[in-house]
């Protein structure tokens, strides 16, 4: 039958019918089920920002489809979804519109649900959870409380990264090349009293358990690694000249010991007031120690370009040469890392080389290349053999560092040493739109955690945000003041709340009993679910979100909420959306409105573009015509079905086929084939379109009133339905409308998977290339199954393949299967 040319379909009407149906039978709502595969795919819940974006939209296209896909395969699938709902920008909008932002949160959430239900999302809705709600916030108060008792979480004093504009703390993770990661602004260092969850207690579990997570992208496994930092060395005490107290150092190079000319300590080290008190360098090593700290804030500290330091006028004493070191401070050395004083051996270590040669230190080379010579202007840092190193000179480095070390404890200077770069997490925020600390102060008692009768702390709703930015709780007396449970007397309520990660670092586990009421998660339904199995977000949370949510998982295993050791079994990191060769921004102007979009074209080919436009880890270039294209094909799809698969003409499928419709039906599961295999290898969903774009183009010239020997029906149908099952994860609207415009009754996305028959995808005849000596002769078209004797036969007999035999003799011919022949002669 001809195509009408002239007909659409009215996609608004259908997306409202089938959403509707979705939502009335509760078609995405699932529960446990012992007898069936779980599978667990989770997006990186969105900030209620207001509206969602093109972002959005491509990261849960891409989730939905898994999702949908594995529910046809026999899965139990979990797909939920929520709200990151505590953070700045909610109060920042609160203050700017004279308003409450619970209330503002709140409207955000409603509208941007509705978009996402818009766009056909299949989340089971009965698990959505927002994170500013007390019934999600009081376990996360409960599980501080269990780590405090367990001697996870402390209280100190410490110099923290102020953000002035945000009027509060950030941790060492949220400072970004010396700005604040939210406003970009210019962090400083301030001292304050803050709360700290002992992440560092994980540091080797965290780093061991990298090694086992093949499902995660290499690049966000290595930016763990490298945060994480581990290195393995010695520390060693310097006794101080004139002193009674030692520099305490730590090298993961002590086989360079002997050639070590001078010291360098951190600004920050708590010896420096100390070492200079009285003496002539006093008044220069304080101007640097502030200029530094300044400095160290405007950018990463691995980027100082310019090694500086100051000398303190003192000296200590290397115990292994007994010669006097002077004693620097620098600005590449961290007190975070190490003991916060090093050991500089300017021959074996560029950075110590490039501050020798700047203030005239001596340079003495202790290691001796195995072959040629160290470089003339740089530091050698490779290995070789240890000269000028007394007893130990002729030892191979590596096994010198051993021997270093024996000797450092036998003497009772030094001992073996492993530190990681990984610092605790700072989460104390002096803002008010978080969850509240649930701790308390009593001045007789000292600091206590709120009774478990007392949770949830819960968060005024009556109280007005101050254009400042600072929390009105510090000074809100209904809020701090309270009760000692101790000894009854007047006890004041920590007023700081947690850092806004702390809520995303668990919240996949919530969502396994959301609604329990009995602790943080339901331990069966935890144990049913977990772990997450497939996991999607943007690569830009490797260090922040990932890692802690990493921590959390092996916290609450050990607190006795979880029996899993990692969260998310596979990642996957999606690119941006970009648009004129940059991200997608408002500030840029270049940001596509997802509504538009669906007003003009409809969900399912925003959709589609958003899957065909490129392979879900690379970025996406925007382009108009490329989601003209995609409503393009739909229509097309649409019209070809209303065609040729009325209801009442289904028939029924022949024993043999022949010509087109061999060939259709090849195709068909061919196609089927290789959509099942993109789809289940890496995601890709932009080939798994393309293959059911050529299959729409052999069925389009397999019928039609033009066509001289078309397809059988029953062989055309078959194709038809494969496209829509194949397609509704993608498209799921117009695939349910189509399923049942050709007379299926039951639902779409209860149907299997379809599944290819590897017969009938074989090929009746394969084209094989003929190489001689690796040049491309000639060309056979043979039977499929044609044995390798024929072939090697055939392909010696070939006209245009003998003139370039001649006479020559033939060494050996090698056959790749159903591929090429190449004859070597």
């Amino acid at each position: 039958m001809s195509i009408d040319e002239t007909i659409t379909y009215d996609f608004a009407a259908i997306e409202t019918k089938w959403q509707g149906e979705w939502q009335s039978q509760s078609a995405f709502t699932v529960h446990e089920d012992p007898t069936l595969p779980k599978y667990y795919l989770l997006e990186m819940f969105p900030y209620p920002s207001g509206k969602i974006h093109m972002g959005h939209v491509r990261n849960y296209t891409i989730g939905d489809v898994i999702a949908r896909y594995k529910r046809m395969k026999g899965f139990n699938v979990l797909h939920p979804m929520g709200w990151d709902a505590f953070g700045l920008p909610a109060e920042n909008a609160a203050i700017k519109h004279n308003t409450h932002p619970a209330k503002w949160t709140h409207e955000n959430i409603d509208y941007m649900k509705r978009q996402l239900q818009r766009m056909g999302f299949s989340y089971d809705w009965q698990r959505e959870l927002a994170t500013c709600n007390d019934d999600y916030y009081r376990w996360e108060q409960q599980f501080f409380i269990d780590l405090y008792r367990k001697g996870l979480v402390y209280r100190k004093l410490t110099t923290v990264n102020w953000c002035e504009p945000c009027q509060t703390v950030l941790a060492n993770e949220q400072v970004i090349e010396g700005a604040c990661w939210r406003c970009d602004q210019k962090v400083v260092p301030r001292e304050m009293n803050g709360w700290f969850f002992k992440i560092t207690d994980y540091a080797e579990e965290l780093l061991a358990e990298l090694d086992n997570m093949v499902g995660w992208p290499e690049k966000v496994l290595s930016m763990q690694r490298h945060w994480i930092g581990k290195s393995q060395g010695a520390e060693i005490n310097f006794t101080i000249e004139n002193s009674s107290q030692a520099l305490r150092i730590f090298t993961t190079r002590p086989d360079t010991i002997f050639g070590a000319t001078f010291m360098s300590i951190a600004p920050e080290h708590p010896l420096l007031d100390e070492l200079c008190r009285g003496g002539a360098e006093e008044e220069r090593v304080k101007a640097f120690v502030v200029e530094t700290r300044n400095a160290k804030q405007r950018a990463n500290y691995e980027d100082v370009l310019e090694k500086e330091g100051v000398f303190t006028g003192r000296y200590c004493i290397n115990p292994f040469t007994g010669k006097r070191l002077p004693i620097y401070t620098a600005n590449f050395v961290l007190m975070n890392y190490g003991t916060g004083a090093v050991m500089a051996v300017p021959a074996h270590d560029q950075r110590d080389y490039e501050f020798a040669c700047k203030y005239e230190l001596p340079i003495k080379q202790v290691i001796q290349p195995l072959t040629g010579h160290p470089p003339e202007n740089a530091a050698y840092e490779g290995p070789g053999q240890l000269i000028e190193s007394a007893e130990f000179s002729g030892m191979d480095n590596e096994a010198a560092k051993a021997a270093i070390i024996a000797q450092a404890e036998a003497k009772g200077y030094g001992n073996s040493k492993t530190t990681f770069r990984l610092r605790d997490w700072g989460i104390s925020r002096q803002r008010f739109w978080g969850t509240p600390i649930p701790m308390l102060s009593c001045e007789v008692c000292g600091i206590q955690p709120v009774p478990a009768g007392d949770l949830p702390v819960v968060l005024p709703t009556d109280v007005q945000i101050d254009k400042s930015g600072k929390s009105p709780l510090h000074n809100l007396e209904s809020f701090y003041s309270t009760t000692c449970p101790s000894c009854g007397r007047s006890a004041r309520r920590e007023t700081d709340t947690m850092d806004t990660f702390v809520e995303s670092s668990w919240y996949y586990a919530r969502y396994t009993s959301p609604r329990f009421a009995d602790g943080m998660v339901d331990k069966a339904a935890a144990d049913y679910w977990l772990p997450v199995d497939q996991y999607i977000g943007g690569v830009e949370h490797a260090i922040l979100h990932l890692l802690y949510s990493r921590f959390f998982t092996k916290a609450m295993r050990d607190v006795g909420y979880l029996t899993i050791d990692e969260p998310f079994t596979n990642l996957l990191t999606q690119g941006m959306v970009i648009k004129d060769g940059t991200k997608m921004s408002k500030s840029k102007g270049n940001v596509v409105d997802p509504d538009t979009l669906v007003k003009q074209y409809g969900a399912d080919t925003v959709r589609l573009f958003s899957l065909f436009a490129a392979p879900p880890e690379r970025d996406l270039e925007w382009s108009d015509q490329g989601v003209e294209g995609s409503s393009r094909f739909l229509i097309k799809l649409y019209r070809f079905v209303l065609a040729n698969c009325k209801v009442e003409s289904r028939a029924t499928m022949p024993v043999e086929l022949d010509g087109p419709s061999r060939l259709l039906q090849r195709k068909t599961h061919q196609t089927i084939q290789k959509f099942s295999t993109d789809i289940e290898n890496n995601f890709h969903f932009n080939t798994c379109i393309s293959s059911v774009m050529e299959l729409m183009n052999v069925l389009s010239t397999s019928t039609g009133d033009g066509v001289r020997e078309p397809a059988h029906p029953a062989v055309v149908q078959f194709a038809v339905d494969s496209i829509i099952k194949l397609l509704s994860p993608m498209v799921p609207h117009l695939c349910a409308e189509l399923w049942q415009m050709t007379g299926h009754s039951e639902r779409l996305d209860s149907v299997a998977w379809p599944v290819f028959d590897p017969e009938a995808a074989k090929e009746d005849e394969l084209t094989i290339v003929i190489q001689v000596s690796g040049k491309v002769r000639s060309r056979l078209l043979v039977p499929a199954g044609t044995s390798e004797e024929e072939l090697k036969e055939m392909a010696i007999a070939d006209e245009r393949v003998s003139k370039y035999l001649a006479d020559k003799p033939i060494r050996k011919v090698i056959v790749v299967k159903d591929k090429l022949i190449n004859i070597v002669a």
